[in-house]
């Protein structure tokens, strides 16, 4: 049996996997979905680390899959315990001795923000347009009420790890995304892995848009395994 740890993206918890957790239950994996403490002004990488392992426990089969933030937590997870695949979905991909908050301006994503914000016509201050304009306004609006407090603290300090850890990865890039625009990801993973992402329609929230499709390319890549 396959378990799957969802880790969230910044601002964020369990709440955000609910139907993915659904479909994958529903098809007989096991699934952790850990919230972070991401509103706790003394917690940072480390922590968000600590409370992903702990939440794993004594399970194995591990399909480690991060969202957004989550891909700077998720390799430091991989770094501690056995993973059968690791999964970055439309997530930051990090450098050695990079801290998270340099990550904008070193992988040029204000610029490719600016142009994917022209190409929509999106005002600046529209959550909506930007993270949930392809989930549906029931759940948008309930995505946008739970939104938690983001603490600024693990976007100081250097990611520690000196490499990638020794774990087979997959980079899927959501095709709509207008957070983090397609073709900026396919340069950043190009750069920083060396691999080509795959793809899926979708926009930067997929986890609430497209549950069941994510679900199916997770299960495909379990297969090809």
């Amino acid at each position: 049996m396959t378990t799957y740890v969802l880790i969230p993206g910044a601002a964020s918890d369990s709440w955000y996997w609910h139907l993915l957790n659904a479909e994958l239950r529903g098809r007989g994996h096991d699934v952790v979905a850990p919230d972070l403490p991401c509103d706790d002004d003394s917690a940072g990488l480390a922590e968000y680390t600590d409370v992903v392992i702990n939440a794993i426990g004594h399970r194995t089969g591990l399909v480690v899959v991060a969202q957004s933030f989550g891909g700077f937590t998720a390799p430091l997870v991989c770094d501690r315990v056995p993973v059968d695949l690791l999964v970055l979905l439309t997530a930051m991909i990090p450098s050695p001795g990079e801290p998270p908050g340099q990550w904008w301006a070193n992988t040029g994503w204000e610029k490719a923000r600016h142009e994917q914000d022209t190409r929509d016509g999106r005002a600046p201050d529209d959550e909506i347009s930007l993270f949930l304009h392809d989930v549906p306004p029931d759940l948008a609006a309930e995505a946008i009420k739970r939104r938690r407090y983001q603490s600024a603290t693990p976007f100081l300090h250097p990611w520690p790890l000196q490499a990638w850890p020794a774990v087979p990865t997959k980079v899927l890039l959501c095709r709509d995304d207008r957070f983090f625009p397609a073709e900026f990801m396919r340069r950043i993973v190009e750069q920083r892995l060396g691999i080509a992402p795959d793809e899926i329609d979708g926009g930067h929230t997929i986890a609430l848009s497209r549950p069941r499709e994510l679900a199916d390319r997770l299960e495909a890549y379990q297969a090809e395994r």
